[in-house]
C-alpha cells in the first residue's frame, strides 16, 4: 500500500520526492524524455494533476508514464474530471485553508461515483494553501484565499484540525509558479504539532530549498516548475 509506504519512511527518516506534472503542460509525445530525466533524478513518487486541467490525454500520459518508469503515480485533482483509473492512487483532497464548500466536500461527493469504479488507493490529504507572493492558480480557480504566511501559529491550527478529521497526510502548498516558498518557519511549526506525514510543495526552485525544507520537518516534497522548466534540474 502506497501510504504504508509513506508512513514507513516517515519512521525511518527517509525522505520523499515527488515530480508534479502538470498534464495542461505535458504532451504525451513528449513523456519519453520526461520519464528519462525522472528515473535518473532522485524522485521516489510522480504526482499528475493540476488546478483547471480539463482535457482529455490523462489516462494516456499515465499510462505512457507507467510503461517508462517504476515510480508510484498518484493523481493530484483540481476536481473529479481529473481521476483516472490508470494511476496507483489520489490524494483525496480537502481544501482546509479556504471556506469554499465545493472544495471542502462537493468535489468529493461528485468523485464518489467515479472513484468506486477504480482500484486507486485513496488517501485523504488535507490541503492547506499558504500566501506565496501572488496570486497562484489554486487560489483562482478554487476561489479561496490563502492563509497567512505570517501566522504560523493559525496554519499549524489548521493542520491539527485536519490530522483531527481524519486526514491521513496533510500538504502545505505555496501554489504553482509560487513567487516564495512555504516558510521554513512554518513547515516546522506544523511538522512539531502534526503525527501524521507532510507534504510540502510550491515555489521550490532548488536543491538547496528541498535540503531546507526536509530539515524544517518535511516527509515529501513536491517540486512541478522547476523541473518543467528544467528537466536537467537534479544533473
Amino acid at each position: 500500500m502506497l501510504y504504508d509506504q509513506i508512513l514507513s519512511a516517515k519512521k525511518e527518516s527517509k525522505k520523499l520526492l515527488a515530480i508534479l506534472i502538470d498534464p495542461d503542460k505535458v504532451a504525451v509525445e513528449s513523456i519519453s524524455v520526461l520519464a528519462k530525466k525522472i528515473k535518473q533524478s532522485p524522485a521516489t513518487h510522480i504526482f499528475v494533476g493540476g488546478s483547471s486541467f480539463d482535457g482529455h490525454h490523462l489516462d494516456e500520459i499515465i499510462i505512457e508514464l507507467k510503461s517508462k518508469t517504476d515510480l508510484p503515480i498518484l493523481l493530484f485533482p483540481g476536481n473529479p474530471s481529473q481521476i483516472s483509473a490508470a494511476a496507483d492512487g489520489i490524494l483525496f483532497l480537502m481544501l482546509l485553508s479556504g471556506r469554499n464548500p465545493d472544495y471542502l466536500v462537493e468535489h468529493q461527493i461528485n468523485a464518489v461515483p467515479i472513484l468506486e469504479k477504480t482500484n486507486l488507493e485513496i488517501i485523504s490529504t488535507g490541503y492547506i494553501l499558504i500566501e506565496s507572493g501572488g496570486e497562484t492558480a489554486v487560489e483562482r480557480v478554487s476561489k479561496t484565499k490563502p492563509l497567512s504566511k505570517a501566522n504560523a501559529e493559525y496554519v499549524a491550527q489548521t493542520a491539527k484540525a485536519g490530522e483531527l478529521i481524519g486526514n491521513k497526510m496533510l500538504y502545505l502548498e505555496a501554489g504553482s509558479g509560487a513567487q516564495n516558498a512555504v516558510p521554513m518557519e512554518i513547515i516546522k511549526e506544523v511538522s512539531n504539532r502534526i503525527a501524521v506525514p507532510l507534504i510540502v510543495g510550491g515555489g521550490i526552485r532548488s536543491k538547496k530549498q528541498i535540503d531546507e525544507a526536509y530539515t524544517s520537518g518535511a516527509d515529501l516534497v513536491v517540486i512541478g516548475t522547476a523541473f518543467e522548466n528544467d528537466i536537467n534540474f537534479f544533473d
